[in-house]
């Protein structure tokens, strides 16, 4: 990979990595709900998944889901599904708690949870697929692994900045009903974001 290609993909990798996505706003809310000490692996889940996908979008998976579309159309379905079960979590998630009290009705994702969600997530499908396309000329496997570690390391101070900002707001949310509308407020956001995949179905 070329200096010029290089700056070209790390600049988009901060940029979509940033942006409002399901990964980000379920992060905030999580850190809202839950502190940053609890959302720690969900943090680590979404770079590590989302890097791994990554890879293997570019060895291999991208071909096998132009050859056999029912595939991507059936995932699709799933993730659209699990999105809005996760919405309907998130909206009706319970009052945070202290980082040390274990009391807390609902739980963060686990670290592994997040990595599996990486695979209906219908932002990262479109990350992944960008960078193989734009950034991975002939699917070369070295500049594959590049393009996976340099999402990572990105990523993960990003997805963590948003993590904070839910930490952050936690004193706000302690309000009676804030933290409600923050969930609804959240949940309805993260709905909005399958907006892509409904019309014109060009989420993933």
């Amino acid at each position: 990979m070329s200096t010029e290609l290089f700056t070209a993909f790390a600049a988009f990798a901060f940029v979509s990595s940033i942006t409002p996505g399901p990964n980000n706003l379920m992060l905030m809310a999580s850190g809202a709900n839950f502190g940053m000490r609890r959302t720690i692996p969900h943090a680590l889940g979404v770079s590590i998944g989302f890097s791994l996908m990554t890879t293997l979008v570019g060895v291999g998976v991208f071909g096998l889901l132009k050859a056999y579309p029912p595939i991507l159309i059936a995932m699709r379905i799933i993730g659209a599904g699990y999105l809005l079960y996760l919405a309907f979590k998130i909206a009706t998630a319970a009052a945070p708690v202290d980082e040390n009290d274990g009391r807390a009705s609902g739980k963060p994702f686990t670290f592994f949870q997040a990595m599996a969600f990486q695979w209906v997530n219908p932002k990262a499908w479109t990350m992944a697929l960008t960078a193989i396309s734009l950034y991975a000329p002939g699917n070369a496997i070295a500049t594959i692994f590049v393009i996976a570690g340099v999402y990572c390391v990105i990523n993960l101070p990003c997805v963590s900045a948003w993590a904070l900002a839910g930490v952050g707001s936690r004193q706000l949310l302690k309000r009676q009903g804030a933290l409600r509308v923050f969930n609804i407020a959240m949940a309805a956001l993260l709905v909005v974001t399958l907006a892509p995949v409904i019309i014109g179905g060009n989420g993933f």
